[in-house]
């Protein structure tokens, strides 16, 4: 299960204080360890909203929600735990198995509705999984959806000047 090249992608934190958003780059660790993610997002410091953004190696997205009971997770693409150890943590952690290696279809798993209260309802997740669009697009979507694409996009245009 373990990919050797390092990661491509990015993870970012999403942050709601006082109404007001703001999204930074987690580190880049993030990508390929779980548990890295999680640790990252719950020493954010926020009385409002904390989540993270993971789009790994453009192939698949995660979502990251820590909160005081647990966390709550959305893999967009249950198959990638056959390639990636993220993805396989998280199924590991909502105690579900991977799919057979020769199941072909791609279907989401966690809570499709861990974003409902900040304007993405799971209806509207389910939609967005289900396009066939890259990771990053379908972030973008949901960024756009909950109310940050402003911010979204401001930590992508810098990550695209970075050498």
């Amino acid at each position: 299960m373990e990919v050797e090249e390092p990661l491509s992608g990015v993870a970012l934190a999403v942050l709601r204080e006082d109404g007001q958003w703001r999204c930074r780059r987690m580190s880049d660790g993030a990508l390929s360890d779980l548990d890295r993610a999680i640790t990252e997002l719950r020493a954010t410091r926020s009385t409002g909203a904390v989540f993270g953004l993971l789009n790994v190696d453009d192939e698949f997205f995660l979502i990251v929600r820590p909160g005081p009971g647990g966390v709550d997770l959305l893999l967009s693409d249950s198959a990638a735990a056959l390639y990636y150890d993220v993805a396989a943590d998280v199924l590991d952690l909502l105690r579900i198995d991977p799919p057979d290696e020769d199941d072909d279809e791609m279907w989401p798993e966690g809570d499709l509705g861990l974003l409902a209260d900040l304007g993405m309802p799971s209806g509207e997740m389910v939609v967005v999984v289900e396009e066939d669009r890259y990771p990053e697009e379908q972030l973008r979507i949901i960024a756009q959806r909950c109310g940050f694409a402003d911010q979204y996009d401001a930590v992508m245009a810098d990550l695209d000047r970075v050498p």
